[in-house]
């Protein structure tokens, strides 16, 4: 045995005592990048200063493997083979594993999940801000069961605050930042129980915003904010049934309150908060779909520019909400293009701050029952089809891999969803085999990818998501760790001495 010790260590310290060099690897091009990787490691040094801003990226339904997807998309859309491509955040020195079961869901819904990155708690699913002592849609017990958020504690400090999202502002994850709700579909009064005081999630938006609490909100969502009786500038009416115009509320106060992409670029020249962005009646458009609106890192430009007037700095949460949304419906194009954006604004985010002073921090809630096929040469299109290896060099062979039904298929599918190979039959039963597709079917902007379990809506996995983090105190994050951590990493970033 200490033969095999002292063996050991003699070999281990002769190749930690070897030149790189020497090594007859050395001059591959993969050798080289692994070495000034271990050397940008080194050269890390935690920051350990009080964060003055604090900007948390959330990815609604960007888990490890959306993200995956979304890496291929974009570094495949910048004319590159895909896997080697680095988003802005994975360029990020600080990296953890986040569980994202909620309390009582070992798959959650963006309700607990966001809570837990708002307040420091896991709850159950539904419900958002609330202990999870609580039943889900229990307006009384609710009313005495609300956490303090993280918007809250630092507005007490002087700080302003922001949420944009590209979902309705009132939806669960942007909602997080500033109501407390036994149910998360009470996004206006006409959804509330009878008997119920509870205020909706509009409402609290709006009280939010009068308390000087939220200085900036940008995002989808206009009908929740306005009476039944009143039609909106697109032509839609609105789902108040309190006859209460909220926006017009909110301008007695000096708000600004705008609706389209001409007076938000007129907005985001110099406009003062508080700000208040409805661009849509429900969702904001998909990026592949988006007109007459502003993007996600157009949004998250300005609202930057906004909140760094206030000298005490700002909290700013930022969604990406539709990457869920297409992942629901089976679209993988619409998922990564949206996924995209996100990058994009983040980008934008370390572009105009100090990683010195400012902590961002880049999650997702949950991930999605997303899975790949193999075996797939390098460069098949995330897309389109899983093309065959080349043995005779990188990129892939042109040739599609085959199913033993002699049928090629997709890189990417879902587990259950609308695009399910089984169809109903005439007795209610469910059969069929999988349909022929091609690569100019399956890259089509409208594509539903091939799903398993037949579900009128793709569901949500309770598998971990990533979080990425620079900045003050970001070296917090390592390991796997519980949701609402994230929390408590802003918590002591924002008070650190």
């Amino acid at each position: 045995m200490k033969q095999i010790l002292y063996s050991s260590t003699l070999a281990l310290t002769l190749v930690s005592g070897a030149s790189a060099q020497d090594l007859p690897q050395s001059g591959s091009d993969w050798f080289k990048a692994a070495q000034d990787t271990i050397a940008a490691r080194l050269a890390v040094q935690p920051v350990t200063g009080k964060a003055r801003n604090v900007i948390l990226f959330t990815a609604d339904g960007n888990g490890v493997g959306t993200n995956y997807a979304i890496r291929l998309f974009s570094g495949q859309q910048a004319g590159g083979l895909g896997d080697d491509y680095v988003q802005p955040h994975e360029a990020f020195p600080n990296v953890a594993l986040v569980k994202t079961y909620s309390s009582n869901g070992q798959t959650p819904d963006s309700a607990p999940t966001a809570a837990a990155m708002n307040s420091g708690i896991k709850t159950k699913n539904g419900m958002i801000n609330i202990l999870d002592t609580v039943n889900v849609g229990d307006c009384a017990a609710g009313a005495e069961a609300g956490t303090r958020t993280f918007a809250e504690i630092v507005s007490e400090m002087g700080k302003s605050v922001g949420v944009i999202s590209t979902a309705r502002i009132t939806h669960a994850t942007p909602a997080a930042v500033y109501s407390r709700t036994v149910s998360r579909d009470w996004e206006d009064n006409s959804a509330l129980p009878e008997g119920c005081t509870q205020k909706d999630i509009a409402d609290q938006l709006a009280e939010q915003m009068k308390a000087g609490v939220i200085d900036v909100a940008l995002g989808g969502g206009r009908r929740h904010f306005l009476p039944e009786s009143l039609t909106d500038v697109e032509g839609k009416t609105g789902k108040r049934t309190d006859g209460r115009d909220l926006t017009e509320e909110l301008r007695a106060i000096g708000a600004q309150v705008v609706y389209g992409e001409e007076d938000f670029a007129a907005l985001a020249q110099g406009g003062n908060a508080p700000i208040l962005g409805l661009f849509e009646s429900s969702h904001m458009k998909y990026e592949v779909d988006r007109t007459g609106e502003p993007s996600l890192a157009e949004m998250t430009e300005a609202a930057i520019k906004t909140l760094s007037a206030n000298e005490q700095g700002f909290y700013l949460s930022v969604e990406g909400g539709r990457v869920d949304h297409a992942n629901h419906d089976g679209n993988l194009y619409r998922t990564v293009s949206d996924g995209k954006a996100f990058a994009d604004a983040i980008a934008k985010a370390v572009e105009m701050t100090n990683a010195e002073d400012t902590l961002i921090i880049v999650t997702a809630d949950h991930e999605h029952a997303l899975a790949f096929n193999g075996y797939c040469g390098r460069g098949s299109n995330i897309l389109g089809l899983c093309m065959a290896e080349n043995e005779q060099g990188v990129e892939h062979s042109g040739v599609p891999n085959l199913g033993d039904d002699g049928k090629p298929y997709t890189v990417a599918g879902f587990l259950n969803g609308v695009g399910s190979v089984l169809v109903q039959q005439a007795d209610g039963s469910y059969a069929g085999s999988r349909p022929e597709v091609s690569e100019e079917q399956a890259t089509d902007v409208d594509y539903i990818q091939q799903a398993l379990v037949p579900l009128s809506s793709e569901t949500h996995s309770g598998e971990d998501v990533a979080v990425y983090a620079r900045g003050p105190w970001a070296h917090l994050f390592g390991g796997v760790i519980e949701q609402n951590v994230i929390f408590h990493v802003m918590n002591y970033a924002v008070h650190a001495e």
